[in-house]
């Protein structure tokens, strides 16, 4: 009787091999051998098979895995390593999914490696605990160069040397580091190295020197990169891609089961009646799984993922695959336990936003979209692969997605002062804000569109630029956010067109709000708006003017004009340490990005220029475009449609709520003054 739950036991593992084959991630990198194969049902593939089953019970405690089977040239050495700062549950997982997915990839090679970001897996038919071993190594480069090579590379290369040392002067167990060093522009870049514990200090560290070496051989000059070979392995990045401080913590192995008991000696009585069994019950029992496994399979092909997640899946993130930023709804659920009332930081028209802890202990916000927000797939897609794509530090970073159901979540860092206007319009919170805060976020805000616009792989144009999308960091530096209505320009395209208007009322250029044109001249001139707003801590609509209220463009315009600049400026800037003549320079900036002429109006390199340089001369600005005051909030959306021969369907606005549908009436000044003398 012994041999039913063999049978029982070989078969849904069969079946549940077969099921979970089909799930695996590709790997980022593997390499099947060419030089012998194994014939099936051969002592080597025998050999192989219980070598990897049993490699995941043999963890030194913290990430490294190393078993081997057989005798002669049927040894089958196999070793698996994780990366240093992932948590055992993901160590575990990732080697799983290696194991099942290097048989799919290697059907019969007696030699493959896979690697994953978070492990790798080698077998052979040769030692593999050796040193030094064929340098055959993986690389992969971020496309986007640094804009000073030698700056970069003086800071990289000392950060290496460091990680170097450190990680070679660990244990047997471990051999592992991390840490960051400012680099050119402030920015800093972050490294990770690691070595095989297998080998001494000395090994480790001429291994990571070969490989830190080769920098300079493949494509010098590049913001992030890694190589890896299977005894050492680095990456470098100018963003955090690390888990700070994680270890996986030691484990004890697993004991191999315990070999079975051998049946009890049966009577000769009973031999007939045990043959019969052990022939026809296994047939049934043969029969049985043969219809699970088949139902599994179909249940599996007809269970298709969500076709927003194939959307997104079918679009290439160069910084890795979809599966990479994806993230379970229960394990957002659980981070901000339940989308609670406590962990909540505001509403918005898109739905909540709500502060979660993650397993690793990093803080997230989680903006989750509200069946009725008007954010649909197409922007929820748009957002997560273009943010996905974009790495500057006065940009929001994007950790990820979750799809569920109607739930679609966006997973960001976690910004702890919130957005801009939460202090800007807040009489209490804006005295926080003195000059040199003001002009850090501007200079900020300014920097992360000339990147939008200029520096980065893509041209984006982001078309929704206001305080309320501008959050600010711990020391209150500015970072860009929401996507959802950002658009991609090609490298040889500078205008594009709409008949669906959407954004936000006070903020849009005048040639999209009345045609539909933008451009990234429709950025600069809501940065401009901005710029007014920061200078004088009033909204763009409702500037407050002894009894009266009127339009911030057409105050700040006639207040220049007429000299009297300093009165519009908010009272908190006058009473510190401001430099006045800055303060009206800004103002000045601000109302050349708001000309009613696109044409007139700076490139954003221009106006990082300006903001940046003291010396630099301004031209006059021209009249700007005044907006007719009407009973639309300025913060709430705007949508408005018109027939347009050259137009494109535009994307819906995500922020649209109780507003959504309503359209606004404007009327722009056309008269335009050519002689200006400011006083």
């Amino acid at each position: 009787m012994s041999i039913l739950p063999l049978f029982w036991f070989s078969l849904i593992h069969i079946c549940s091999i077969n099921a979970i084959t089909l799930a695996q991630p590709n790997f980022v990198f593997n390499r099947c051998g060419n030089n012998e194969n194994y014939t099936i049902n051969s002592a080597y593939q025998r050999n192989l098979n219980t070598t990897l089953s049993t490699l995941p019970t043999t963890n030194s405690g913290l990430g490294f895995f190393n078993f081997s089977t057989g005798q002669g040239n049927n040894t089958v050495y196999s070793i698996a390593l994780c990366r240093g700062d992932v948590i055992p549950d993901t160590c575990s997982s990732c080697l799983n999914d290696s194991i099942v997915n290097l048989r799919r990839v290697c059907p019969n090679q007696k030699e493959a490696i896979g690697i994953y970001d978070f492990c790798f897996l080698q077998y052979s038919n040769n030692v593999l605990l050796s040193y030094p071993q064929p340098t055959d190594y993986f690389i992969q480069f971020n496309p986007q160069n640094t804009t000073d090579i030698d700056r970069f590379n003086g800071a990289l290369r000392p950060l290496m040397d460091d990680l170097r040392g450190r990680a070679a002067a660990g244990d047997q167990l471990l051999k592992f580091a991390t840490g960051n060093r400012t680099g050119p522009g402030f920015d800093r870049i972050y490294g990770l190295v690691q070595c095989a514990p297998y080998l001494t200090e000395q090994q480790c560290s001429e291994c990571l020197e070969n490989l830190v070496s080769r920098i300079g051989l493949h494509d010098n000059g590049k913001i992030g990169g890694k190589m890896v070979l299977p005894t050492c392995n680095f990456r470098f990045e100018i963003y955090p891609f690390f888990n700070e401080g994680i270890r996986a913590t030691p484990s004890t192995p697993s004991s191999p089961p315990p070999p079975p008991r051998p049946a009890p000696a049966g009577n000769k009585d009973n031999t007939t009646r045990t043959v019969i069994i052990a022939v026809f019950v296994p047939i049934i029992f043969v029969i049985i799984i043969a219809s699970l496994c088949i139902f599994m399979r179909l249940r599996k092909k007809n269970k298709r993922p969500s076709p927003l997640l194939e959307m997104i899946e079918s679009e290439t993130i160069d910084i890795g695959n979809a599966e990479s930023l994806q993230y379970s709804f229960s394990t957002i659920k659980a981070a901000t336990e339940d989308f609670s009332q406590k962990n909540k930081l505001g509403v918005g028209g898109f739905g909540a936003v709500y502060m979660g802890k993650l397993g690793d202990g990093r803080e997230v916000a989680v903006k989750r979209l509200s069946k009725g927000s008007g954010q649909g797939d197409v922007e929820f897609k748009n957002e997560v692969l273009l943010v996905a794509k974009l790495q500057h530090r006065n940009l929001v970073r994007l950790l990820g997605f979750s799809i569920e159901g109607s739930e679609r979540l966006l997973i960001y860092e976690y910004m702890p002062n919130a957005s801009l206007d939460n202090f800007l319009f807040d009489p209490d919170k804006r005295t926080i804000l003195d000059w040199e805060k003001r002009y850090n976020i501007i200079n900020g805000v300014a920097k992360g569109l000339l990147y939008l616009h200029e520096d980065s792989r893509l041209r984006i144009i982001h078309r929704d630029l206001k305080a309320s999308n501008v959050l600010l960091d711990a020391e209150m530096n500015a970072k860009i956010a929401d996507f959802g209505m950002a658009r991609l320009f090609k490298p040889e395209e500078t205008q594009g067109d709409t008949s669906r208007i959407v954004g936000t009322y006070g903020y849009m250029a005048p040639e999209y709000a009345m045609h539909g044109h933008f451009s990234v001249k429709s950025d600069v001139f809501s940065f401009g708006v901005l710029v007014l707003e920061m200078l004088t801590g009033q909204k763009n609509q409702f500037f407050r003017n002894g009894e009266n209220i009127d339009d911030l463009l057409s105050v700040a315009w006639k207040s220049w004009k007429n000299g009297t600049g300093p009165d519009i400026i908010d009272p908190t800037l006058k009473s510190g340490s401001s430099s006045l003549r800055n303060i009206v320079r800004s103002i000045h900036i601000g109302l050349l990005c708001v000309q009613d002429n696109v044409n007139d109006r700076p490139t954003m390199a221009s106006v990082v220029l300006m903001l940046n340089s003291s010396s630099i001369t301004l031209s006059l600005p021209s009249e700007p475009a005044f907006f007719m005051r009407t009973n639309i909030n300025s913060e709430g959306p705007l949508v408005k449609e018109f027939s347009s021969s050259t137009g494109s369907s535009g994307l819906r606005n995500p922020n649209l709520s109780n507003e959504r549908g309503r359209t606004s009436q404007m009327s722009l000044n056309d008269m335009s003054i050519s002689d200006i003398a400011p006083r």
